[in-house]
């Protein structure tokens, strides 16, 4: 089999014939030498050598659906002198590649999901990392909040990355460790609202092994465990917003997907009753809350993000290398480089708009919130690193309507197509809930409350009002409705490339 470098960034396998396929050197993993000492050789042109030399080059191959996949294939040398020269021009290459991880901090969820972590990490990750030369120093969660108190007090500037093995709670779990310890070394007060965080120089990684791996989904395009591992191997940086979440100046939590209030928040407080169901309790829960249909009333105010580049609306969703990202992130430097001199101090107060009514369900989303059920998202074209949030208000309506608008999420329709459905793309919002009214103290009253569902003045459409809803965190309750949200342009970064956009399949793996 020919062999050839054709310039230093590309391998080239294969040269002639149907097999030939030209390989990055950036996704090449590693280079072996190969014992061919007892093999046999098939093809005349190898039995004609004396003594072949040989070598084994392990790589990236793409497969179906996003996914990655370790692949190897070994070349044949006739002289000594050759295959040298083949083994010290690859690993030279290799090791102009800084961005690649040697020493990672590895967190096991033993518990997520299907409960399947630390058997998912060592059949398929560990292998792996090995294979790469990457060592790491493995901690197996024991209980909640373990990984974010030892982010606290390791020493982690020893550590080329942070690496969690779990679901999206997991993963939120390393996520809130990593930024309060940068913030408590940079001495910010994560507390103020208008605080400017500091970015962390460690990149985090993601191996699913959840229930639905909502944030591994949308950034790399599958809930694969060895594409992950491969994405972390070839030490690729993907930079991504964070949500600060406050109420009274105090920091309730950070948001990276999803902020839910209304039905989604009805949804993950309902189902924190029914651990003891399992994943069935989203299910039950989802159903549960469907048919109550409750709508809340409240006051939404939002600061638009002018600095964007793209709409909710445009069908441009976010991929690797995204144009988008990058030149959001250009425009919202200048745009606060401005401010700092006072050029446009007044600006904030001007444009926040101001929005009341009655709302089934109010969500923000920072991320497509893209996975297995949803594909598309609950927005398809919400961008990773632009800085802004797509925040989305659904609006009274009947059940029906409602119905029609979660089905959707399930396919290729325009969600937002709705005259009771609005979405804004912002950088801040804040949301104050109108206090209820006092409860009906008759046994009719108590009986819509409990049964609004099946009220029989709003048949179609009841909303009878509940005293307060939720908000869904990235799937943790926040218990109280009024909130102060303010997006941190790509505070983190991931070990991930994005989601490609036409990723090349050299098989149907």
């Amino acid at each position: 089999m020919g062999t050839l470098i054709t310039r230093p960034s590309v391998f080239r396998a294969g040269a002639t014939g149907p097999d030939a396929c030209a390989v990055p050197i950036s996704e090449i993993i590693t280079v072996e030498e190969t014992d061919i000492n007892g093999k046999q050789y098939t093809s005349g042109k190898w039995q004609k050598m004396e003594k072949p030399y040989a070598f084994t080059v392990h790589r990236v191959r793409r497969a179906r659906r996003h996914r990655w996949r370790w692949a190897q294939v070994t070349f044949w040398c006739p002289e000594e002198q050759l295959y040298h020269l083949w083994l010290q021009t690859l690993r030279e290459l290799l090791e102009t590649l800084t961005s690649r991880p040697k020493h990672l901090l590895v967190f096991i969820n033993p518990l997520g999901g299907k409960g399947q972590g630390k058997r998912i990490y060592e059949k398929k990750v560990a292998p792996l990392f090995t294979l790469a030369s990457i060592t790491t120093e493995i901690v197996v969660t024991e209980r909640a909040n373990h990984a974010k108190e030892s982010l606290y007090e390791l020493d982690i500037d020893k550590y080329d990355g942070i690496v969690c093995v779990g679901g999206d709670g997991m993963f939120s779990e390393v996520l809130h460790g990593l930024v309060g310890r940068t913030q408590r070394d940079a001495g910010v007060d994560q507390n103020q609202p208008r605080a400017t965080l500091v970015p962390s120089p460690l990149r985090i990684g993601i191996i699913p092994a959840g229930s639905t791996d909502c944030v591994c989904y949308s950034t790399v395009g599958t809930n694969d465990a060895e594409t992950s591992a491969l994405h972390i191997i070839v030490g690729d940086s993907l930079c991504m917003d964070v949500s600060a979440v406050h109420h009274n100046s105090t920091l309730l939590r950070y948001s990276v997907s999803l902020l839910g209030y209304g039905f989604y928040g009805d949804i993950i407080r309902d189902s924190e009753k029914k651990r003891w169901m399992g994943l069935a309790r989203y299910d039950f829960s989802g159903l549960k809350t469907f048919f109550s249909h409750h709508c809340y009333e409240g006051t939404v105010s939002f600061l638009p993000a002018q600095h964007t580049v793209g709409s909710p609306r445009d069908r441009k969703p976010c991929r690797a290398g995204c144009p988008v990202c990058r030149q959001s992130r250009q425009q919202l430097e200048e745009e606060q480089q401005r401010a700092r001199y006072g050029l446009d101090g007044t600006e904030e107060v001007e444009e926040w708009k101001v929005l009341c009514g009655q709302f089934l369900a109010i969500n923000a989303a920072n991320m497509s919130c893209a996975c297995p059920r949803s594909p598309q998202g609950l927005s398809p074209a919400a961008h990773l690193g632009d800085g802004s949030s797509d925040l989305i208000l659904i609006r009274k309506c009947s059940r029906f309507n409602f119905l029609r608008f979660l089905v959707r999420h399930t396919n290729q329709g325009d969600q937002f197509d709705f005259t009771f459905v609005e979405v804004y793309r912002v950088k801040k919002f804040q949301f104050v809930s109108k206090p209820a009214e006092d409860e009906d103290s008759s046994v009719l009253g108590r009986g819509k409350k409990r049964l609004g569902q099946l009220c029989s003045e709003h048949p179609t459409a009841c909303c009878c009002r509940a005293s307060s809803s939720s908000w869904n965190c990235d799937g943790e309750v926040l218990s109280s409705p009024a909130i102060e949200v303010r997006v941190h342009c790509q505070l983190v970064r991931l070990f991930a490339r994005g989601i490609e956009e036409s990723p090349k399949q050299e098989s149907r793996g």
